[in-house]
């Protein structure tokens, strides 16, 4: 009980938090979606966070995410939540994450895309996905460079079973939230090139961006899915 009221309170906190960032800079807070990263934390504090108000949750690994939502599926229909790939997606998971996930952030390559596509043509479905861009750099990171991003968008956007949402990006670790700033207006200048350059539909509106030190700053510079885990759960 005391677990579950600590959520609800950070909850509740995190979304203030989100509406003051959006009236900061005029923005709907309808606009804004709260993923709640349940990596690594068990059913039952999740589960606190569905009951205090959560509806998107975010998990890293096929593997983990496929047990827990098992577990979870009579609390997760009867709110109507829905689960995101949020981690790196390896091609021989991609049938399973297929099953699973209502949105992966993390498709780094177009093989990937091309496997998720035909994945889901042999099974009728079609996947939302966000290309993973790596601002940073950084090697030990996934996503590819804002370069090759107009090239690879193009491509997926060709695919028959796949809805090409967005971009999404983790920025290199900082103390300050406003270090992060740079990197999210970059992300949101790229998605809003890609549209005038007509290399992608009309669906590809969305920028995954901002975690729990930085999710305002996100929010300011025009995220539409916050991905926030220890604020929200607490730490791991």
């Amino acid at each position: 009980m005391l677990e579950e009221t600590g959520i609800k309170n950070r909850f509740d906190i995190i979304t203030r938090k989100i509406g003051s960032a959006c009236e900061r800079v005029g923005r709907p807070v309808s606009e804004v979606v709260l993923v709640g990263v349940s990596k690594t934390f068990p059913a039952e504090v999740v589960t606190a966070g569905i009951t205090a108000g959560l509806r998107v949750l975010g998990e890293n690994r096929v593997q983990e995410a496929a047990a827990k939502i098992e577990t979870l599926g009579p609390i997760s229909a009867a709110y109507g939540v829905s689960w995101h790939l949020i981690g790196h997606l390896q091609t021989n998971k991609v049938r399973r994450a297929v099953e699973l996930f209502s949105l992966i952030h993390s498709v780094d390559s177009f093989k990937l895309a091309e496997k998720i596509d035909t994945n889901c043509g042999e099974t009728g479905r079609r996947m939302p996905i966000l290309v993973e861009i790596n601002l940073g750099g950084e090697t030990s990171k996934s996503g590819v460079s804002q370069q090759e991003a107009p090239l690879i968008c193009e491509q997926i956007a060709l695919l028959s079973n796949l809805d090409l949402c967005g971009l999404m990006t983790v920025p290199p670790a900082s103390r300050e939230a406003e270090e992060s700033r740079p990197y999210f207006v970059q992300l949101r200048k790229l998605r809003d090139q890609l549209c005038k350059l007509g290399l992608v539909g009309p669906s590809f509106t969305h920028l995954s961006m901002g975690m729990s030190n930085d999710f305002e700053v996100a929010i300011e510079e025009g995220a539409t899915l916050v991905r926030v885990g220890t604020a929200l759960f607490g730490s791991r």
